[in-house]
Order: C-alpha cells, then structure tokens, then sequence
C-alpha cells in the first residue's frame, strides 16, 4: 500500500496510507486526517497540492480548478488523484489547516440578514451552546464553514467575514444567484430566530504567518468575505505590514461593505483601498475596470513584490494570476479560492 507523505507549509509533516482504489482525499480521512477541501468533486481547485516525487493516476476534473500548465507543473487534485506508488506532497496551507477529527456540526440561528449591495445579503449566525463545542466560533480567517437549509441535505460553503470571537458570532456576505438554491431562501423565506447546521471550519485559504512580504487582497464582489476576515485580524493584532485591497464588482450598486472597509482604513493606516467598477455611470470616483486591471497598475514597476490573496470568479483569478505572474510573483506566492455557486 503507497505511504503519502505531506509537507505543509509551515515545514510539519503528515503520512497515511492509500489503497490504489481510494482518493487521496478519501485515504487521509480514513486515518482520521482531514484535508481542506470544498466540492470533493474536482471543480474548485481547494484541495489542490504539489506532487514532489511519485507515480499519480487523475480522475475526471475542471481545468477550471486545475489548469494543464499547472498539472505539468505537478500539481493534483487530491479528491481526484490516486497513488500508483509512495507519494511526497507539498501542501500550501499550514498545518493548522489540516483537521484530526470529524468536522464539528453546530446549530446556529440566524441574528441578522441584511441587504449589500444590490446582489447579496449580509448574514449573521449565532452559535448555539454545544456539549462538545461550547459556543465559541474558533477558526482561522479566510476559511469558510457549510450551511445546511433547514428541513434539508442542501449545503453550501461561506466564507467567513468576521474574526473568532467567544460569543459564537458567525459573518458572511452571500451572493444571490438566481435559481439559486440558498439565494432563494435567504430571498424570500429567512426570518430571524431560523435554525440552521453549520459544518466546519473548513479550508486553506488563510495566510501565510511565516512570510514578511506585503499582504495584497484582490476580491470580486462577495469574495470580499475572507479578505475581510484577514485584514480584520491584521487589525486586531497590529499588524504594522503593507497591505492593499482592491475590491471590484459590475456596477456600483452593488459595491456593498462601505462602513466595515472606513473601519479597516484607520485601524490599519496603511492599508490602500481601490474600489473598482468595471461598468461605471457617469460621475464615477473610482477605479473604473476591473480590480485586476487596477493590480496591474499597481504592480508595475514595483520594487517588493507582495504576497497575493485572491477571492472570486474563476475568471477574476485565472485573470490576477496571470498578472501577478507577469509582474515577477512566484507562483506559490499566489493564494486563491474561487466561488460556488449557491
């Protein structure tokens, strides 16, 4: 049976066993490890690592989530990937990301739900008081939990705005898709005091604690979530670093968030903001384009490269990796986890 090793990003290291007939995925979670992951389906690129050394076969997968030039550069799904021989892994997350027992699931009542913008609703959660769990919301910002609709299987994954807290308070900015399964709920049915099931935390995109470099955020519409969460706990903790944030969405009513980043601005001195709109009216103050377009701008020329976060559509990343790399930023400095549809 092929032994996996996995190196995370912080040096730690993590072996398991894998049956050639079992994903990577499915073989840590029979030994009771947990790795990120969203969709389990090949379509998200969550649960994607680097391949060292090693024989891999694919399953069926999204080049949307996993890209040919990144597949020749050995990159694997690892809910689509099984060993054909002993595998060694290098992880981008840190090993607090990787969980040891079943993902917790919690009760939660809505407290809050909110218009932002013209496209989305702001959500608060309470968390119950739980046997195990207690009622703290203990997780590491950038990671997003699954919301179960009551009376239903149906879950979707959120990422969560706020930092972790004691009274168990849980933030998202959620997007509303037509049709959508969640949007229509939180459209037409939500009311506060609803129970729903919160599985997690979950996911790897959280942010590097052993690099020095600047902190740059690229978010496109509720993609804002996470970078929210982050630049919230940069805040937090007095994080003196260069950070910047360029937040963009369609049309300028549905830029949302206005009072929460005026908040960050001067808790955080030097952050810089770009709010960018890529179908601007007439009388526009911003950025008009689209917030890689404004990232290119700001790279050039530039001296010290940063460190690059993006949240969004899969076109809003494949678009800011694609500058970054042209500006010089190594691959692995660039950090990215793309939306669902909900």
């Amino acid at each position: 049976m092929p032994t996996i090793e996995l190196t995370t990003r912080d040096g730690e290291r993590v072996t398991f066993a894998a049956e050639p007939t079992e994903t990577l995925l499915d073989a840590a979670a029979r030994a009771n490890i947990f790795l990120p992951a969203v969709c389990r389906e090949g379509g998200c690129g969550s649960c994607r690592v680097t391949r060292q050394t090693g024989e891999v076969e694919h399953g069926p997968y999204s080049k949307a989530a996993l890209s040919d030039a990144e597949r020749a550069a050995g990159e694997i799904l690892l809910c689509r990937t099984q060993a054909r021989s002993d595998l060694e892994l290098k992880a981008p997350f840190d090993r607090a990301a990787i969980g040891f027992m079943p993902i917790p699931e919690r009760n939660a009542a809505i407290a809050e739900l909110s218009s932002a913008g013209s496209s989305a609703v702001r959500l608060v959660l309470r968390l119950a008081d739980d046997p195990m769990w207690g009622r703290a919301a203990e997780f590491i910002p950038g990671q997003f939990v699954e919301l179960a609709l009551p009376g239903t299987l149906i879950r979707r994954a959120y990422s969560l705005a706020n930092t972790p807290n004691w009274d168990g308070t849980l933030e998202f900015l959620i997007r509303l898709q037509p049709n959508g399964a969640f949007s229509s709920y939180f459209a037409d049915r939500a009311k506060i005091g609803d129970m729903l099931v919160v599985r997690g935390p979950q996911g790897s995109f959280t942010v590097d604690e052993a690099s020095q470099a600047p902190r740059w955020f690229v978010a496109g519409g509720t993609g804002l979530a996470p970078m929210l969460a982050i630049l919230r706990q940069m805040a937090e903790f007095g994080d003196p670093r260069d950070c910047r944030l360029f937040f963009g969405v369609n049309r300028e009513e549905e830029l949302f968030a206005a009072e929460e980043i005026e908040t960050l601005k001067t808790a955080l001195p030097q952050l810089k903001v770009a709010l960018c709109v890529w179908k601007p009216e007439p009388g526009w103050t911003g950025f008009s384009g689209t917030p890689t377009d404004a990232l290119a701008s700001a790279l050039a020329g530039l001296g010290t490269l940063p460190d690059l976060y993006v949240c969004g559509p899969p076109a809003l990343i494949e678009a800011a990796e694609a500058v970054a790399l042209k500006a010089g930023i190594a691959h692995d400095r660039v950090f990215s986890e793309q939306f669902l549809r909900a």
